[in-house]
């Protein structure tokens, strides 16, 4: 008789837990096979990424609401998943000048899991519910649980507390088939990417595939929000001198200005990037390049055409 348990049975089913047949000589191969193994692997995880951009696009379309009416996203991992998504918060505000509390992170663990595993901390449920109401999460948020395997307790627990007891727009980011999904979020965001070179090593395609979809959510809802200019970052911090240099350089190639011109510019205007692009573009003082950003809700473009 077998004494294996549930969770036996469900991971050995699970797509992220089976043997990759592409991979299983790679103990035995030259270090520039075993490369071209996982590169060659690697390759298929932005096309598993490209066939769920509809429902990215969806994603991406709930964050924005929730932003103009104040609400922050919350993304809630465990492991790799939920380091990339703590990773991916606490790169938008030098980049496009939101409040740290706009984008935050949450792993099962807390801040000691960024840095060390702390493996058992994702295993309960109300753990996930818990901390997000820690953090105070409210109807006006959106929470993203982040799950190569989907059934992560700590993930579907906030997922499921936010979507029943919070009653907040949820997100679920996996690398499972749609259909195998045992939570029910208001969107699945679910690129296949297959078995790992190393059975069950997420942090691999999973993770470059959970990666490539967070870059997503939070850089097209900033352009959509008006933090992007052309191509450029046009709303980021300067917190150090690469960034100032970054904002003195941008000035220069929007407007063709030189450099001390440029620096002279964002030393009138604290270093912010969109004000000076509006003060030269439109030929206008720093109050009106001001006033005309509120009025454009912070888009550089509308700003520079609108009259004085």
């Amino acid at each position: 008789m077998s004494t294996h348990s549930a969770l036996f049975d469900e991971l050995q089913s699970l797509a992220t837990e089976q043997r990759n047949p592409h991979s299983t000589h790679i103990d035995t191969a030259s270090v520039e096979e075993i490369l071209r193994v996982i590169n060659t692997e690697d390759h298929t995880v932005p096309i598993a990424v490209r066939r769920e951009l509809p429902h990215i696009a969806e994603a991406v379309r709930i964050v924005v609401d929730a932003f103009k009416n104040d609400g922050r996203l919350f993304y809630v991992g465990a492991g790799t998943s939920g380091r990339l998504g703590v990773v991916d918060a606490s790169e938008c505000p030098p980049t496009f000048g939101t409040d740290p509390e706009r984008v935050q992170g949450l792993i099962a663990g807390g801040r000691e899991a960024v840095f060390r595993s702390q493996e058992g901390a994702e295993d309960v449920p109300a753990a996930g519910a818990k901390t997000l109401d820690k953090h105070g999460v409210t109807e006006n948020d959106v929470v993203c649980g982040i799950t190569s395997s989907g059934r992560t307790p700590f993930v579907v627990g906030a997922v499921e507390h936010a979507r029943d007891a919070i009653g907040c727009p949820t997100l679920f980011v996996t690398t499972i088939p749609r259909e195998d999904l045992d939570v029910t979020p208001d969107v699945a965001i679910c690129p296949v990417v297959g078995p790992e070179v190393i059975m069950g090593s997420t942090r691999m395609k999973s993770g470059t595939a959970q990666k490539l979809v967070l870059n997503m959510i939070t850089t097209a809802a900033m352009v959509r929000l008006g933090k992007v200019y052309e191509n450029m970052m046009v709303d980021l911090q300067r917190t150090s001198d690469k960034l100032v240099e970054r904002g003195i350089r941008t000035v220069m190639m929007v407007t063709g200005v030189d450099y001390d011109a440029a620096d002279a510019v964002l030393a009138r205007c604290d270093g912010h990037v969109k004000t000076a692009l509006v003060m030269l573009l439109a030929d206008v003082g720093v109050e009106e390049a001001r006033r005309r950003l509120d009025e454009t809700d912070g888009f550089v473009r509308p700003a520079i055409q609108q009259e004085s």
